[in-house]
């Protein structure tokens, strides 16, 4: 069979999914024609992945989250006038993606979680099957916990999961654990797709702190951080395009452009992880045992949602503010749950393609 994706460019978590699953797929005899990624002004398309997906990467300008000026919180309403006046760029984008349908005649196209896929699909109704995947579709079942309050930003969230699968004929759910299947709602539960380098890195307990930041605005408290503690070491993966590869402000503290190897490498010999709730990076830390501090972006209900629903698999601790110090008041609390969380995330080969056609 013939596949597309179509890729969220808002950090790397769907692109590291695209990739396990490009594996997958082409394993089991299928080929990826051509990969759609949505692009914006604030984020450029990793290098590892252009070197890695194995098939022409399109980039197509897509609607994606304005954030203020110190480029910490997300900002919703923002975001709509911004998408609002950009429609007709959104257009082409579509125009392009019908162009590119025309030409692969995939059996299938694969929707991770980008607004252009849902509208494309609704608006266009191309013969091939429609499937989505992320980890946003797991609100939608009832085992679900939300976090409390914030009813307007559910509402948003919801509606962001509408939008992206418009008229899909399965919803696959990425998830920290299992929950059962929902097929009235075309809902599945899937494990996270991890990469096979994350599942064969040889893991040790170091030194450092890993921290991740999809917005380079939170550089202002790691060196706050820094500065209560010179002596722990910090290495800190951004996207601050302005920056050299490796940024070294002394023996502790470096900062670094995002890099597939080095990042795995410094995940798995780190003795704690702290990242903005993004759903992959906390898999691949859970995946190697890591104590994770999640620290929802502001104004970004998904990732808050990230936070809770990994600390009920056991994944870590929560702060709502940048605050590393926390990380160091959770280690003597946390318990492993890796080797459970392995089970898991290992069964993805076998699932997949049973749900992928």
């Amino acid at each position: 069979m013939k596949y597309i994706f179509i890729i969220q460019g808002e950090g790397r978590g769907h692109m590291t999914q695209a990739l396990s699953l490009a594996k997958i797929l082409r394993l089991n005899g299928h080929e990826i024609t051509r990969v759609i990624v949505g692009k914006s002004e604030r984020r450029s398309i990793p290098q590892f992945f252009t070197d890695k997906i194995g098939a022409e990467v399109v980039p197509l300008e897509s609607p994606n989250f304005v954030t203020d000026k110190q480029q910490k919180s997300v900002k919703p309403f923002r975001t709509i006038i911004y998408s609002l006046l950009k429609a007709p760029i959104y257009k082409k984008s579509l125009d392009q993606i019908d162009e590119i349908v025309r030409e692969d005649q995939p059996d299938v196209i694969i929707n991770f979680y980008d607004f252009l896929g849902g509208l494309y699909n609704f608006s266009r109704r191309p013969k091939a099957l429609f499937i989505c995947i992320a980890h946003q579709y797991l609100i939608s079942h009832p085992d679900f916990d939300f976090p409390p309050k914030r009813k307007l930003d559910k509402l948003s969230l919801k509606m962001g999961n509408k939008i992206t699968s418009l008229g899909a004929s399965k919803v696959l759910a990425l998830s920290f654990q299992p929950f059962p299947d929902v097929p009235k709602k075309k809902l599945y539960v899937v494990p996270p797709l991890l990469r096979d380098e994350v599942k064969e890195a040889q893991v040790s307990s170091g030194d450092h702190f890993l921290v991740y930041m999809v917005n380079p605005g939170y550089s202002s408290e790691v060196e706050t951080f820094h500065q209560a503690f010179p002596n722990q070491a910090l290495h800190c993966f951004w996207d601050k395009k302005e920056m050299p590869e490796e940024h070294q402000i002394d023996t502790t503290l470096t900062y670094h452009q995002l890099n597939d190897e080095k990042f795995i490498d410094k995940m798995a010999s780190a003795k704690g992880y702290v990242t903005t709730a993004g759903f992959e990076s906390v898999c691949e830390a859970m995946y190697m045992g890591k104590p994770i501090l999640m620290v929802p972006v502001e104004g970004h209900y998904e990732q808050a949602c990230n936070a809770v629903d990994a600390m009920k698999a056991g994944a870590g601790t929560f702060s709502e503010s940048f605050n590393i110090e926390k990380l160091y008041q959770y280690l003597p609390h946390h318990v492993d749950i890796s080797e459970r969380f392995q089970q898991w995330a290992d069964q993805a080969a076998d699932m997949f393609p049973k749900y992928l056609k």
